[in-house]
């Protein structure tokens, strides 16, 4: 056991020591960002976007974004983000997992790789273990993002298709992995477009990831249609074949042209050696018309 601890100690500080250098630029800026006004601390939200659309890449304003985050809360909520802190930020934009000591707030964590990867409007998810601390962190940490102008959303159980939607439309969506996995296969279900919940996928951070994707990933999430319209359809599909000639033969030649022109006249063949049964092409074209009266 202590070998593999040694092992695994020895990985995560040089892992460390890789993002240091970024954590020092981060508290290099520290001193410029805190004279800032709010209302220029607010307006960078806007300027590293147009550096995205430039060509930027969000790690080339990662350090600048967390200086930003880091004195944004430090005047919302009164709370400063520490190097360790930082060091778990980097951790998680780089999407792997970071392990921190209770106590070490990983909720504050959370903002900065989720303001960064806001940034580029395709959505954030944060998923939490349950709706109480979806609740509290979407509300907590909301003010925060507010203040820098972005929007945030909530997702928990009861609500309707109109609410989710605006929730998951905004730049940060606070929610459990239920809601998100239920949602994710309610949305596979519908028929139009316009009946997702969801937008396409970007980036998420997973809170308790062991619990989630390790414990709670064992009990799959299960969900089906009403059995009443399947019923219906299947209803239909057998009063449509009812109403069909068939043609049997023993076995179908492809090279026979009497044959083939002979199949036409029947709605369906019946192949009894290769046990197989389609339409004529002439009914195949006519039920994709939906000229179901024969």
């Amino acid at each position: 056991m202590g070998i593999f601890s040694n092992v695994f100690k020895s990985y995560s500080e040089k892992e460390v020591k890789r993002v240091m250098p970024i954590v020092a630029s981060i508290n290099e800026l520290e001193e410029s960002i805190s004279k800032l006004s709010d209302e220029e601390l607010r307006n960078k939200t806007a300027e590293f976007k147009n550096k995205l659309q430039e060509g930027k890449t969000l790690d080339d304003i990662l350090p600048e974004s967390f200086a930003v985050v880091r004195e944004a809360s430090k005047r919302v909520l009164g709370l400063r983000h520490f190097d360790v802190q930082l060091i778990g930020g980097i951790i998680l934009h780089q999407g792997r997992i970071a392990e921190m000591k209770t106590g070490e707030g990983k909720t504050l964590v959370a903002t900065l790789p989720a303001y960064l990867n806001a940034l580029t409007g395709e959505g954030v998810h944060v998923i939490t273990v349950n709706d109480y601390l979806a609740k509290r962190d979407s509300e907590w940490m909301g003010k925060l993002y507010r203040f820098l102008g972005l929007t945030v959303g909530l997702i928990i159980n009861g609500m309707n298709p109109k609410e989710k939607q605006e929730a998951y439309n905004c730049d940060i969506t606070y929610g459990t992995n239920n809601e998100f996995g239920f949602d994710y296969l309610r949305d596979n279900m519908v028929i139009y477009k316009n009946q997702l919940v969801q937008r396409k996928l970007a980036y998420a951070i997973v809170d308790e990831i062991d619990s989630i994707l390790v414990d709670e990933a064992r009990t799959p999430l299960i969900i089906s249609g009403r059995a009443s319209a399947s019923s219906n359809l299947y209803k239909k599909a057998d009063s449509f074949v009812r109403k069909l000639t068939p043609k049997i033969i023993v076995e179908e030649d492809v090279k026979d042209y009497e044959q083939a022109e002979d199949n036409e006249k029947f709605d369906y063949i019946v192949d009894l050696k290769a046990k197989s049964a389609t339409l004529t092409r002439k009914r195949y074209r006519k039920s994709r018309k939906g000229i179901w009266n024969i």
